[in-house]
């Protein structure tokens, strides 16, 4: 062998021997416990699995190191003050640097509003609120489109079907909840149509038959309702107790299983679910096949229709650190995130802007979706008006 080539042989080896296998952890800030865990804690879940398929595939790779992801999980209750806490403890005593979740509006805009300067970068997954996009943070991104955007495409849908008279049960002291019925009603006015009545509830509460009482009185053509699963699911069922025989249309994102602790299939019949065309099982994509069967197995229960955001978001932080090529330079990285083209691992239907995953606001979009319950199981019908470019050119003009 030439000398120039044992050189090189040798420096191979020493390259070899120096390639290290690393940890990187990553953190997750959620609703584990409580009303919102419906949502956060498979969104946790999915993360979790999504790590651990990355190390069964070798890792991420940044230069000659390869790095096993380690997720490090908070409960935040959905409650700002313990988000916020939950974030300081993985930044500050965990040395976390990128942070993961986050399901619930009022945690996330807690977090989000000091995340800025922080030397981190934040995933947020299923919040709704819009202004969690508008402040134009450049270390943050979102997988779940703003409710709004999902909110005129569902009053369009429900106009279509003719109604003019909607009657509106929801709650309506949640800004995100609120700003889906205001696009709602602008859409259904241009049909023709009108809301005739808002009536609130608080997410704690489990009996609306004094609203639902009020609201047959005025005989609405369909009823809407916006909140947490639970209540819905509450709604759902008092309304069929009172003899209350109009569409029901929500906006809700909750399994079959959710539902069914609370009502019957019967009870649930005909009644349609105006949402991000998240993962159903029965509308899902190849990866959404896999990704239902795989947490199933893993958890002992189907995944919320919502967790794949965040399982996406993993992805997506898995291929942004390899196309930033550190794991240190968190500016790098979130930079990356706003050039990344949607992953091939990911669940959702993601619309892209420009040929990217997020948009100059770190915003993603996937279509909306028509589901409408038929025989115990959520069915897709149809996809809803949903123009991403369009809705992302809006939302550069809010501060």
């Amino acid at each position: 062998m030439k000398l120039g080539t044992l050189a090189a042989a040798f420096a191979l080896a020493g390259t070899a021997a120096f390639a290290a296998e690393k940890t990187l952890d990553i953190g997750v800030s959620d609703a584990l416990t409580g009303g919102a865990a419906v949502y956060g804690l498979p969104q946790a879940n999915a993360v979790k699995m999504a790590a651990e398929e990355i190390n069964a595939a070798g890792g991420i790779t940044v230069g000659d190191d390869t790095y096993m992801l380690n997720v490090i999980a908070y409960d935040d209750k959905a409650n700002p003050t313990e988000a916020s806490n939950s974030v300081r403890k993985l930044l500050d005593r965990d040395g976390v640097k990128f942070i993961l979740g986050f399901c619930c509006s009022g945690a996330t805009g807690a977090v989000a509003s000091f995340i800025e300067n922080e030397d981190a970068v934040m995933l947020v997954g299923n919040a709704a609120e819009r202004s969690i996009t508008t402040r134009e943070i450049p270390n943050l991104t979102r997988t779940r489109p703003p409710a709004d955007y999902t909110g005129a495409a569902a009053g369009t849908f429900v106009a279509q079907k003719g109604h003019k008279k909607v009657a509106v049960l929801g709650a309506l002291d949640i800004g995100f909840y609120a700003s889906y019925v205001d696009a709602f009603e602008k859409e259904l006015e241009k049909a023709g149509g009108e809301i005739i009545t808002r009536e609130s509830f608080g997410l704690k509460d489990r009996d609306m038959t004094p609203q639902l009482t009020k609201i047959r009185e005025l005989g609405p053509d369909a009823i809407l309702v916006v909140g947490y699963v639970e209540p819905a699911a509450f709604i759902y069922r008092q309304a069929v107790e009172l003899g209350i025989d109009v569409p029901r249309y929500g906006f809700t994102s909750g399994s079959e299983e959710q539902f069914l602790r609370v009502a019957t299939s019967e009870q649930m019949e005909g009644v349609w679910d105006l949402r991000p065309t998240e993962l159903t099982l029965l509308s899902a994509s190849d990866n959404g096949i896999a990704y239902h069967k795989n947490y199933s197995e893993k958890y002992g229960i189907a995944p919320s229709p919502s967790s794949p955001y965040a399982y996406d978001q993993t992805y997506a932080l898995k291929d942004a650190i390899e196309a930033a090529g550190t794991v240190e330079d968190t500016e790098a990285v979130a930079a990356a995130l706003r050039e990344l083209p949607v992953p091939d691992e990911v669940v959702m239907q993601y619309l892209p802007v420009d040929g990217k995953m997020f948009d100059v606001n770190g915003q993603a979009y996937t279509s909306n979706g028509a589901f409408q319950w038929q025989n115990g199981n959520w069915v897709f019908v149809q996809d809803l008006p949903s123009d991403a470019a369009a809705y992302s050119a809006f939302l550069s003009t809010i501060d």
